[in-house]
């Protein structure tokens, strides 16, 4: 199986917009070092909370170029390259590889319901012949609740059969610790990233390799206290283990705090940081909560009908 790379806390970045819905690079860019001065290990980009599917594949390269020609690690990306036109997710692929990237992320075609196993190891076969570089790392993403296109156990045990350099680990967003811990369990050596902070301590004692939540986008830094703490206690003995397991368990019920620290976007400190934010899917201001600082008390964002934009 390929050399393992990713861990920790990734966070898959939102992407701001413009009033005229066009993408937002500088507050993106700014969004993106903050996270990462806020502890994130990495990021997933152009997956769910990214509104890839909003996007087009020039928007979605464009923003790649733009993130990587401000310094980005791209030893720290994973990018998003899922489409249902095959074409498309090849060429992202072949430029996320291209530029360097850690290794991307890949939905399975999702708009025609209820593939076959043998079509879903189809598609993503064709994508990786097509792509043809033994740079490809992919990881698949299993997201029911989204795609409904679910991924298998035994799709996942053929695709690594075929494909043990290529095919590396997944984000299970499926919500379900019985069906993380069943990756984990069968596929040893397979990076398996659970969907929320909620499984991270567990998907991390029983071998996975980290989480990649939304949530990092307002709360990385607790989230990666979590990581850090259980880190910080592999391999001591006795007490110590014992301390650094009481030190997670105690970050883990920290995660739900209310008062969130993360990073401040509305900043005017901060490149394109002023004003705010829109989102594309449902055309409608971005809630406070994640692209203003607030350090206070969190409260249920109040959405307002969108005007009529088109």
């Amino acid at each position: 199986m390929g050399t393992r790379g990713f861990a920790g806390v990734l966070v898959p970045v939102l992407t701001p917009f413009h009033d005229d819905l066009a993408p937002d690079r500088r507050r993106w860019v700014a969004l993106c070092r903050a996270l990462l001065d806020a502890g994130a290990d990495g990021f997933a980009v152009f997956g769910t909370t990214s509104e890839a599917n909003s996007l087009t594949a020039e928007e979605r390269r464009g923003l790649l170029e733009h993130l990587l020609s401000a310094g980005a690690p791209t030893e720290r990306l994973m990018v998003g390259i899922g489409s249902c036109a095959l074409p498309e997710a090849v060429e992202n692929a072949r430029h996320a590889v291209a530029a360097g990237c850690g290794g991307v992320l890949m939905l399975p075609p999702w708009y025609y319901k209820n593939p076959s196993d043998d079509g879903l190891f189809a598609f993503y076969a064709e994508t990786i012949e097509r792509v043809g570089d033994a740079a490809l790392r992919i990881y698949l993403y299993h997201f029911p609740a989204m795609s409904q296109v679910p991924l298998s156990l035994d799709l996942i045990a053929r695709l690594i059969a075929a494909y043990p350099e290529t095919v590396v680990g997944i984000k299970d967003s499926g919500g379900d610790w019985a069906n993380t811990k069943a990756m984990i369990e069968r596929f040893p050596g397979f990076d398996v990233f659970c969907g929320s902070e909620e499984f991270l301590l567990a998907t991390l004692r029983h071998g996975g390799r980290g989480c990649i939540t939304a949530v990092g986008n307002v709360n990385v830094h607790a989230i990666n206290t979590l990581y850090l703490a259980w880190r910080n206690g592999d391999g001591a003995a006795g007490k110590d283990l014992s301390r650094h397991r009481a030190d997670a368990d105690a970050q883990q019920a920290r995660i739900g705090d209310p008062r969130p620290v993360h990073p401040r976007t509305d900043d005017p400190a901060v490149e394109g940081g002023a004003g705010a934010a829109h989102r594309r899917s449902r055309l409608d201001p971005c809630p406070a909560a994640v692209l203003s600082g607030g350090r206070r008390r969190r409260r249920t964002p109040r959405f307002r009908t969108p005007r009529r934009r088109l």
